[in-house]
C-alpha cells in the first residue's frame, strides 16, 4: 500500500470526522468514532495485504476488524491452526470461550469490537487450544523461590462435575502459595496476591505427580512447606507418603463441622449445645484435641455417631496442633483457599445451568482457566502467534 493510498482513505473519511463536531452527546460521538475509526482499520488492513502479487484470488480471514480479503499469495491467507481466522482474533476468542459460556461469547465479542462470531466457532477454538495446551499447563512454577523466612502453603480439595460418558465426576484442584503473598489490611478479610493452580478431572495419580514436580521444584522445604486439607484419605495419604517431613495441618473448620454434626443431633436444649460446642472449638484452639476426645466420651458414652466423631479426631490428632500452626507462616489453619479457587477455576465456568461436559472436552477447558488463573496467557497467544506444530 502506498502513502498515496493511505492518504485517500483517510481523506474519504474526512467528511465524517468533521461531521462528528455536530454531535452533543459524548456517547453517541465516541460510537460514530469507533465505527469510522473500525471501516478505516479494516480498509488499511485488507488493503496492505492484498496487493501482493498479480494473482488476483483472495481468501476471506476473519480478523478483530472483521472479514477482510487477503491475497491468495500472501503467507497470511493460508490460515492458521486449521483456522481461516487471524491469530489475534484466534487468542481473543479462546480468551472469551473459557471466561463464560459459549453462547454468551458471540454477545461478547460483539459488543467490545463489534466483530459477529458464531458460537461453534468459539467452542471449536477454545477446545482445540485447551488440548494443544495441556503438555505446558503447570510445565514450571510461576511462584518465586521460598526465602528463609517464607512457608509456601499447599492445599488441594475435589469437587464433582457432570459428565456425558460417566455422569458426576471429581476433578482435583490444588493451589499453592507462599505466606509472603497473604495480604492482611485493616481489619478487613485478608486475600492472596499471587497462587499457582493444578487442575485434574480423573485418578489421584496423575494428579499427585502434577503437584509433586511443582513442590519439589522448590527444593528441600522440610518444615517451610504446610499443606491444609479436609480429611480426605487420599489427600492425606498422599502428604504422608510423599512429603513426610512437611506440616500436614487438619482444616480447623471442617473439623468443627464434624463437632457440629455430632451435637445437632444430640442435644435437645440448643442453648446447652452453644455452649459446650463453644466451648470445644476453643479448646481445639488450644491444641487439645485430647481433653475435647475426653469430653465427648463423657458426654455421649457409646453413642454411635459420638464414636464416629471421636475416631476422626483420633486418625487426626497429628494434624491438629492448631496453637502451634497459627504461629507459623500467616497463621492460616482453614482451606478456604481451595474453595475459593474451585468456585473461581471450576464452578463459574464449567457448572452453569445446564451444562455436561465430556472427559477430554471438560479437560481442556480446565487447561485455559488454569493457564489463565496462573497469568501464563503468553503461552496460548505463542500457540496463535507460531502455530500448533511450531510451538510443539
Amino acid at each position: 500500500m502506498t502513502k498515496e493510498q493511505l492518504l485517500a482513505m483517510v481523506s474519504e473519511r474526512y467528511d465524517k470526522l468533521q461531521a462528528l463536531n455536530k454531535i452533543n452527546n459524548f456517547y453517541d460521538y465516541e460510537k460514530e468514532f469507533e465505527d469510522i475509526w473500525k471501516e478505516l482499520g479494516q480498509s488499511v488492513f485488507e488493503t496492505n495485504l492484498s496487493k501482493f502479487s498479480a494473482d488476483r484470488r483472495k481468501k476471506k480471514t476473519l480478523t478483530r476488524f472483521g472479514e477482510i480479503n487477503i491475497n491468495n499469495k500472501h503467507p497470511f491467507s493460508k490460515g492458521i491452526n486449521g483456522f481461516q481466522i487471524s491469530p489475534r482474533m484466534q487468542e481473543l476468542m479462546v480468551y472469551a470461550g473459557q471466561l463464560d459460556s459459549y453462547e454468551k461469547c458471540n454477545e461478547v465479542i460483539r459488543e467490545f469490537i463489534d466483530v459477529d462470531v458464531s458460537t461453534t466457532q468459539v467452542y471449536r477454538l477454545t477446545d482445540k487450544y485447551g488440548k494443544e495446551v495441556q503438555k505446558d499447563v503447570n510445565k514450571e512454577r510461576t511462584l518465586t523461590p521460598l526465602k528463609k523466612d517464607e512457608v509456601l502453603y499447599v492445599q488441594a480439595d475435589g469437587s464433582m462435575l457432570l459428565t456425558r460418558e460417566e455422569g458426576w465426576k471429581e476433578v482435583k484442584v490444588g493451589r499453592m502459595f507462599k505466606s509472603s503473598d497473604c495480604i492482611h489490611a485493616d481489619q478487613k478479610a485478608g486475600w492472596i496476591s499471587n497462587s499457582q493452580y493444578v487442575a485434574h478431572l480423573g485418578n489421584n495419580k496423575d494428579f499427585t505427580k502434577s503437584m509433586d514436580d511443582l513442590i519439589e521444584s522448590y527444593g528441600k522445604s522440610g518444615n517451610q512447606l504446610l499443606f491444609v486439607s479436609d480429611g480426605a484419605i487420599w489427600i492425606k495419604n498422599w502428604i504422608e507418603d510423599a512429603f513426610p517431613g512437611a506440616i500436614s495441618i487438619l482444616d480447623y473448620y471442617h473439623a468443627c463441622e464434624h463437632l457440629h454434626l455430632f451435637t445437632c443431633n444430640y442435644f435437645a436444649d440448643k442453648e446447652k449445645e452453644k455452649i459446650w460446642v463453644t466451648a470445644q472449638k476453643q479448646l481445639l484452639l488450644q491444641s487439645e484435641v485430647l481433653s475435647v476426645i475426653r469430653n465427648i466420651e463423657k458426654l455421649a458414652g457409646k453413642n454411635k455417631e459420638a464414636q464416629k466423631l471421636i475416631a476422626y479426631y483420633q486418625s487426626n490428632k497429628d494434624r491438629m496442633d492448631y496453637k502451634r500452626y497459627q504461629q507459623i507462616g500467616c497463621g492460616i489453619i482453614g482451606s478456604g483457599a481451595i474453595e475459593s479457587a474451585h468456585r473461581t477455576v471450576v464452578q463459574k465456568r464449567m457448572k452453569q445451568s445446564g451444562q455436561r461436559w465430556t472427559m477430554q472436552g471438560a479437560q481442556n477447558m480446565l487447561n485455559l482457566r488454569v493457564v489463565n488463573k496462573n497469568l501464563q496467557w503468553n503461552k496460548i497467544i505463542t500457540l496463535a502467534k507460531y502455530g500448533f506444530k511450531a510451538a510443539a
